[in-house]
């Protein structure tokens, strides 16, 4: 039997090879297309992505986290969950395809009608392994969905870029998702040994709806969120403008999804673990900030500092305007895996109520900034909600500070030796390679100068963090 220490760090193993690794895919298959593919293509998807999200919440409503907080969830639980996705499922289709004409008429498009009623085919199918996915959560099955993941990601890029090639433009980008989702549910579906019976009870869904609506609710809200600038930009600029600004907010997020998908690999079923143990529960939140932080910095200012050469360097200079707007992005891109530690904080403890209120506030608040702000321009905008979102770290740390004793000095103990360490080693390699005219000869002095730089700043800052990180490696390669 495995004990919490070592779930946690295997789940921490798995969830960092799994989110690593599919971003790493993603990082190769993302160059391949951005090559074929143009920004048009990208905005054309980016202008309905919010759809199939809010539609893929309804469908779930907050039911996959409602089992994962459940001690011991029945399979009459899981049963009455997968039915009524099923039923939400086929639902929600048949409304978005018949309002896919309306959805081409807000952004002025008559050619997202058929992408519409293609692309949301993806969330039914989704349905389909929501509770096998709740399973392997639940049980902390990271291994089986580190496979799960990689598998889909290398299949359905491999489609796309065929596509691509093909000349099927932006349905590539479609197809690309919807073979993802098949694979990836049919794969969690061989992991899981839970499968569904005939015998249909909403009983159990109707118990847990007064948690779950909330966190439906608040994942709804934090969708559009993501997703608002896609929306004003498609609303108020051009294709070509959304899917510059979809490029730089694709590739930002390849970096701190990698490190926020390991994070939430094991964050809530360990809170939920510890949640009648109020110091080990505080001293595990603590050490996963310390962890995160040491990453999440470095990972995401770096990636900022080698924006411009990386873009031009892979995806070549079409793309150069989206690099200005990674550099910005990867600011609020690194507070991001910190504030979903803490929100998840909150939802073990039981208050999905403040988890929603939470994201609707930071959500009316990013809408109506967004649309104050728009008339200044596309990097106006952008600022504006990185500024937004990264203050927010601080207010999801009120509430956890209340509900745990985790204060403000803690925090800032916590995440700003790696912050302002990170920034330092920025500044610094950035003035030391500036006279390098190569791009190619740039890109790679910065990264190994930064990398080398910051090991040897965290031998003064942060010891013990460095040594535990390094240890934990080394460990796992002996094994």
């Amino acid at each position: 039997m495995e004990s919490l220490k070592e779930k946690t760090a295997n789940g921490l193993l798995w969830g960092g090879i799994s989110n690593g690794g599919q971003q790493l895919l993603g990082l190769v298959f993302g160059i391949i297309l951005g090559r074929l593919l143009s920004p048009d293509d990208y905005g054309m998807i980016a202008m309905i992505s919010v759809f199939s999200l809010v539609a893929n919440e309804l469908q779930n409503s907050g039911f996959k986290t409602a089992l994962a907080n459940i001690p011991n969830p029945t399979d009459r639980d899981y049963n009455s969950v997968f039915w009524f996705n099923i039923l939400m499922g086929v639902m929600l289709y048949t409304l978005l395809f018949f309002s896919a004409p309306l959805i081409a008429r807000f952004y002025g498009v008559p050619e997202l009608v058929p992408l519409c009623r293609y692309a949301f085919l993806g969330f039914v199918i989704a349905g389909l392994g929501t509770v096998q996915s709740a399973w392997l959560f639940k049980n902390l099955k990271a291994k089986q969905q580190a496979k799960s993941g990689l598998a889909a990601v290398l299949i359905s890029s491999g489609v796309g870029v065929a596509l691509a090639f093909g000349g099927f433009s932006y349905w590539a980008l479609a197809t690309q998702s919807i073979v993802f989702i098949s694979i990836h549910t049919s794969l969690q579906w061989h992991y899981s040994p839970w499968r569904p019976s005939l015998h249909v009870d909403f009983g159990p869904v109707r118990g847990m709806f007064r948690f779950s609506c909330k966190l439906l609710l608040s994942n709804i809200i934090t969708h559009i969120n993501t997703n608002v600038l896609n929306i004003l930009l498609g609303l108020h600029f051009s294709k070509r403008d959304v899917g510059y600004y979809n490029q730089a907010y694709q590739w930002n997020s390849k970096c701190f999804y990698t490190l926020q998908g390991m994070v939430q690999t094991v964050a809530q079923p360990i809170f939920v673990e510890l949640k009648d143990n109020g110091d080990r529960q505080l001293a595990a939140l603590r050490k996963l900030m310390r962890v995160t932080a040491f990453i999440s910095f470095p990972m995401l200012f770096g990636f900022g500092l080698v924006a411009h050469e990386f873009i031009v360097i892979t995806i070549t200079d079409k793309w150069e305007a989206s690099a200005v707007l990674i550099k910005i992005l990867c600011i609020g891109g690194a507070f991001m895996p910190l504030s979903t530690l803490l929100s998840n904080l909150v939802v073990s403890k039981g208050h999905s109520g403040t988890y929603m209120m939470c994201n609707v506030c930071l959500g009316l608040l990013q809408i109506v900034l967004m649309t104050v702000f728009y008339r200044y321009g596309i990097h106006t905008m952008v600022t504006v909600y990185v500024v937004l979102n990264t203050l927010w770290v601080f207010v999801w740390h009120h509430f956890v500070r209340r509900f745990t004793g985790y204060g403000f000095g803690m925090i800032l103990a916590d995440i700003m030796p790696f912050a302002l360490s990170a920034l330092a080693v920025m500044a610094a390699t950035h003035c030391i390679t500036a006279a390098i005219g190569d791009l190619r000869l740039l890109m790679g002095v910065r990264i190994v100068t930064a990398a080398a730089l910051y090991y040897v700043v965290m031998r003064f800052v942060s010891r013990s963090t460095l040594d535990e990180c390094m240890l934990f490696v080394k460990s796992k390669i002996r094994k």
